[in-house]
């Protein structure tokens, strides 16, 4: 039985004062929760001041982004130990907001994979198709090319250790979700091709997320799925209330 993981990523939203207090709140909320994996992905300039509010607490820290490189002529870009020393354990590679509009690539998103396993980080790698791809019946193509960039990174080992997220871009944001049996289909494709590069031990034991509009009144039809493990939320992580309940689905007793 893989252990839910449930990821709010905060993207470049709340200053320092207003994301140490979504934290708090957070960690007020669900804190000591035993029955999943929690992660909040804020701002950079806020990892150090939110780290430090949570530490004690069952929440993790994670970066939404990290450079391959340790150190260099990188201006703007933050490394994985650089994370790391702001107290992250968590790092988000590949998200498709970064391939959209900052050029990234499979090659890159595996160079940061690479360079997050080595500095000691636990990378959530993002994959997932437009809705252009996806109305080509081109999902499983466009996924299966990212995984396999993923997959030919890490050995079995590794691989074991990384969180895949799977996010249909036209659902990110949108107010749009995949049905659970769109989503079901694709998270059961990912975990077919980790089974035939890494074996089916391996394939059996990765966490795959699903994001995209992930809200608490979906969730628990997503997470009833076979090869759903988590999610990876947008919007309703900025509200302590709405991410709570993402995360306690099991114990609702909403349908």
């Amino acid at each position: 039985m893989r252990r839910p993981f449930l990821a709010g990523n905060w993207k470049m939203n709340r200053t320092v004062p207003e994301a140490v207090a979504l934290a708090e709140a957070v960690a007020a909320a669900v804190n000591g929760y035993a029955a999943a994996d929690v992660v909040v992905c804020p701002p950079f300039v806020a990892l150090p001041a939110v780290a430090a509010a949570l530490n004690g607490t069952s929440i993790s820290v994670g970066g939404q982004n990290m450079h391959w490189e340790e150190t260099g002529a990188f201006t703007g870009e933050v490394s994985g130990p650089m994370l790391r020393a702001a107290g992250a354990t968590y790092v988000i590679i590949g998200h498709s907001e970064r391939r959209l509009h900052f050029g990234e690539t499979d090659e890159t998103v595996a160079r940061k994979l690479q360079s997050a396993l080595a500095c000691g980080l636990r990378a959530i790698v993002c994959v997932g198709e437009t809705l252009e791809q996806h109305q080509a019946g081109d999902t499983f193509a466009v996924v299966g090319t990212q995984v396999k960039a993923i997959l030919d990174a890490v050995n079995a080992d590794q691989a074991r250790g990384i969180t895949l997220a799977y996010e249909p871009v036209w659902a990110i944001g949108t107010g749009q979700t995949a049905t659970p049996e769109q989503a079901e289909e694709v998270h059961a494709h990912i975990r077919t091709l980790i089974a035939e590069t890494h074996g089916r031990q391996v394939a059996d034991e990765v966490r795959i997320q699903y994001g995209g509009s992930v809200k608490p009144g979906n969730v628990k039809d997503l997470m009833a799925c076979a090869n759903i493990d988590g999610a990876l939320v947008g919007g309703a992580s900025l509200k302590a209330e709405d991410f709570a309940q993402v995360v306690t689905f099991a114990e609702r007793g909403d349908p």
